[in-house]
């Protein structure tokens, strides 16, 4: 059983990132056990969170996990330039990072089919646009759509909206979903050996 801890910024990202590691976990015959760091606060409550994390864990000495994932959103920053400032944490434990771009809920607007196999009716493909709490109300507008009525934001069918995805289409679709699959499938392999 590998130990993966995750510093996510809210409950969007623990469901969408849990699903997704859930999935390539079964894809590579690999068992995790997830300990969630939820930052409530958005992108500097995770970095106060996992700088403190590690600085524990220099202090103490103990056992590392297996990985650290880092998951928050890139708010039209730029992958690149989020992935720069949070791989500047830690040199020593293996990092890999989930940094959607713009934000989370795009990438289960990415796949209509996995939409459409939830809800029975496909979603409007996602545009690239930063505008704050725009996929949000996307995702909302598509689910009500169907004639379901979203109680947390739509967040609440993550898993199965994941469970349908083409992990692969989506992947040549968004850079960073392909980059988080990508990290994630090789890491979990380079277990398996």
């Amino acid at each position: 059983m590998r130990e993966i801890a995750l510093f996510v910024e809210d409950y969007a990202h623990q469901q969408v990132i849990g699903a997704l590691i859930k999935r390539v976990a079964v894809e590579n015959n690999v068992q995790v056990r997830l300990r969630w760091h939820i930052a409530v606060g958005g992108y500097g409550r995770v970095i106060e969170k996992l700088r403190q994390y590690m600085k524990d864990l220099g202090r103490q000495g103990g056992p590392r996990s297996d990985l650290v994932i880092v998951a928050t959103d890139a708010n039209c920053k730029g992958l690149n330039e989020r992935t720069k400032e949070i791989a500047e944490q830690d040199d020593f434990t293996p990092m890999v990072l989930a940094i959607p771009d713009p934000h989370i809920e795009r990438w289960l607007l990415l796949d209509g089919a996995a939409f459409k196999a939830v809800f029975g009716i496909g979603c409007n493909a996602p545009d690239m646009k930063c505008e704050r709490g725009h996929y949000k109300h996307q995702l909302i507008s598509d689910i009500q759509s169907t004639g379901t009525i979203p109680r947390l934001g739509g967040i609440e069918y993550a898993e199965e909206i994941v469970q349908n995805m083409n992990l692969d289409r989506i992947s040549r679709l968004d850079r960073s979903f392909d980059r988080f699959v990508t990290d994630l499938r090789t890491t979990f392999r380079g277990w398996q050996v």
